[in-house]
């Protein structure tokens, strides 16, 4: 492992007493180990408040998700070090968490942190198509922008190579507002709870360069919204995809402390890590045609 500053929250979630009986069936080498996730939030553009690290405590989003992990049996470790990508730590992890923005190999970030070097994100990119997972919330779409204008869609061998991989890309947000979720997969794991719609009070990104492939999950209603940006057909706000033999998982949410907590995020996202890991299934088939038709159509400049 590379010599960096890590949090680490180790999981253990059988008892004493439970080892002991289980020893009696089963050998050490089967009892599976935590799923090790990577929870990577550096801020090369905005840091959002859910980030910030203040004082050497751990950051507002990783407190939430340090006991969603020990629930779960998952090992979470935190960081805003780019250095962490390297072929040999990218190997020891099963899923990489990212609350990111702007471009994640530039030296001068905003929260002070080390860049991602070039082959760092070649050799994560490349881990993703071997079969990691991923978890995208809320500004992950704000990172590794496409070359061209923000405000038009571009072809896809324009699109960076992270755009790609992730399925959609960050375009502009208005102001907080509360609007509609139209659930569009109530199947997917996490989001049987959540009704055939839901409100919620958020930032909701307005999103462009959506992948041919996208299983949406969530759509953003946009009737009723007031901003520019959102000016434009119904457009998805969750999704999953394959990567090659990877998982990928995405949601806009995640920018309001209080989303954070809220049962729908959680929910959610508990269904989004489960599956990126491999621990659930989920059909996973384009219907981004059928759910979003108009999804394309870009908000007026």
């Amino acid at each position: 492992m590379h010599p960096l500053r890590f949090r680490f929250w180790i999981v253990t979630v059988v008892s004493l007493s439970w080892l002991v009986l289980s020893s009696w069936t089963v050998g050490a080498d089967e009892i599976q180990p935590p799923r090790r996730l990577l929870f990577f939030h550096r801020s090369a553009g905005f840091e959002h408040s859910v980030v910030k690290e203040k004082d050497g405590k751990p950051c507002y989003a990783e407190t939430i998700l340090q006991p969603i992990c020990k629930e779960h049996h998952w090992e979470l470790v935190s960081t805003k070090d780019g250095e962490v990508f390297t072929p040999e730590n990218i190997a020891t992890f099963d899923a990489f968490l990212f609350y990111t923005t702007g471009d994640l190999t530039a030296p001068n970030a905003t929260d002070g942190s080390k860049p991602m070097s070039k082959k760092g994100k070649d050799a994560f990119l490349k881990a993703i198509e071997s079969g990691k997972g991923f978890v995208g919330m809320h500004c992950a779409t704000d990172t590794f922008h496409s070359r061209g204008d923000r405000d038009e869609t571009q072809p896809v061998d324009q699109r960076d190579p992270y755009i790609n991989m992730l399925g959609g890309e960050f375009i502009v947000h208005g102001a907080q507002q509360t609007t509609t979720m139209t659930v569009a997969d109530p199947k997917f794991p996490g989001a049987s709870s959540l009704g055939a719609n839901f409100m919620m009070k958020e930032e909701w990104y307005s999103i462009k360069n959506f992948s041919d492939d996208l299983h949406v999950i969530l759509i953003n209603e946009t009737n009723g919204m007031h901003g520019a940006c959102y000016q434009r057909p119904a457009y998805p706000a969750t999704w999953s995809r394959k990567q090659g033999k990877g998982r990928v998982f995405y949601t806009s949410m995640g920018h309001r402390e209080d989303v954070w907590t809220s049962p729908q995020f959680q929910s959610l996202l508990v269904g989004g890590i489960s599956w990126a890991v491999g621990d659930a299934e989920a059909d996973t088939t384009a219907n981004i045609e059928s759910v979003a038709p108009q999804a394309d159509v870009m908000p007026p400049k």
